[in-house]
Parts: C-alpha cells; structure tokens; sequence
C-alpha cells in the first residue's frame, strides 16, 4: 500500500523499532514513515537487548534516537542482578539518548503489594538516573497514573507515554508542566478522544507505540502516526497543520532534537 506524505512534518514520539515483530522487515518500515512524513522516531527500550539495539539503530539513523528504559514488568519480575545491569546500561550509555525510559509503573499485572513495592523500587532507580542526568522521563503508567505523578514531582521533565488514565489526573500532570503523548488508540477509543479534546497543545505529544495499537489492521508502525492526526484535529476543531507542528515543537523541546 502507498502512504501519501503528510504536507506537514511529524515526530513519533514513542515507538519500539527494536522488538522482533520488526525483524523482517525494518529499514522497509522506517522507509515507509519517512515516506509518510515523519521526521523523527524516539524509540523506547525497556530491556538489556531492546536498550542496546535502540542505540544501534539511533547511530545508524540520524531521525531515530534512542530512550533507554526498564520496563515495568522487569522491575516486577526482574532479578536484582537484572535490574542493576539494566540501570548500569542505562547510566553508562546515556550520553548517546535523548531520554530515560519507559520506566514506571502497570498496577494492571500486580497481583501482591509485594510486587508493587518492587516494582516501585525499580522504578524510583530509574527516575534517580534521570534526575541526576537531567535527562527527560518518559514513564508508562497504567492504573497508576496518581501514583507515578507523587513519584516523579521532583523532576523537570516528565512524559506520560500512552497516556490513558482519567481527566482529572491529565489535568494534574499537565498542571505540573508534564507532557501527554497519545497513541494512535485516539483513532478509535472514545476514552482516548476524550483526552485528545481536553489536552492542552502546548502539552501534546503524539505516538504510535507501535508494533501496538494499530489503527490499521495487523502490526502497528510509525509511518501509521499519520492517522491520529485529522482526528485530535477534529476534535480540537483545528487544522491538521496546526497539531503536527505543535506535536513536533514539543517534542524536539523535550528531547532535545
């Protein structure tokens, strides 16, 4: 299929370039979001592999850069020896990213307090890293996005990735000065649209999350970014034009590109 290109410039702001779901196929894809408009890809690692093959492909592409991260699900499942060399990789190899994460929190998968409080202490590692690097945080929450925002009040720059919590919890992360990156899930959540028409665009970030959450069918990429676009503009009653530059100023303000 043939991507028309966007007659405006677009930053996926969080996509994962580096799972296997792209293996046959990916310098195709980035051809194919190039092609589609975008001009920039933040991908986001969240293991020891997915972390060193973000920065290989950041030093090969000069429109990918690379986050470096600590999933969740690690820092819940994680041996302690895992998790610390996840976060020396993290430590040794961020002059190389343009932020830290995704890190956070997914009470979602938490059956125990136990593995809350481990999961929380992984996660206040991470935020450590950043903080003392003074890099920007991009965290995933998930059924605890509250919790996330008392643990990262201290930092300057916080992204809430695939933001899908409340409004009232929108509005507190984006009173504290923190980003809201949307997925392309605002292409056909009611839930996600509602978000999308209250978010302030000084504070909008767009993203695919791909391989997840297409709006097409099968795999998601980021050339598929192009979609969300007409509708946050619908609902915000604005030109297309005018959420992709304010999405894309955003993002080279938070990371630096």
């Amino acid at each position: 299929m043939e991507y028309k290109p966007m007659p405006y410039p677009i930053i996926d702001s969080h996509c994962h370039l580096d799972f296997p779901k792209f293996n046959p196929d990916r310098e195709e894809t980035i051809l194919r979001a190039r092609k589609a408009g975008v001009i920039g890809m933040i991908n986001s690692g969240i293991s020891l592999k997915g972390n060193r093959i973000s920065l290989e492909l950041a030093e090969k592409n000069e429109d990918i850069h690379a986050a470096l991260g600590l999933s969740p699900d690690i820092g819940r499942e994680g041996s302690d020896k895992d998790i610390d060399t996840i976060l020396a990789q993290i430590e040794a190899n961020a002059g190389n990213a343009v932020g830290i994460g995704e890190a956070g929190l997914d009470f979602q998968d938490c059956k125990t307090n136990e593995e809350r409080e481990r999961q929380t202490a992984s996660f206040k590692k991470v935020i450590e890293i950043a903080k003392n690097l003074d890099k920007p945080l991009v965290v995933h929450a998930r059924m605890a996005e509250a919790e996330v925002l008392k643990l990262v009040k201290e930092m300057d720059t916080v992204v809430y990735h695939c933001y899908s919590g409340s409004l009232e919890t929108m509005q507190e992360i984006v009173d504290s000065g923190y980003y809201i990156s949307l997925a392309t899930l605002v292409c056909f959540s009611e839930h996600h649209q509602a978000l999308a028409a209250e978010v302030p665009l000084e504070n909008l970030l767009l993203e695919t999350d791909s391989p997840f959450l297409s709006p097409r069918k099968g795999r998601n990429e980021p050339a598929y970014i192009v979609d969300s676009i007409p509708v946050i503009a619908q609902l915000k009653e604005m030109e297309p034009a005018e959420i992709a530059k304010a999405a894309t100023e955003n993002a080279r303000r938070v990371f630096g590109i």
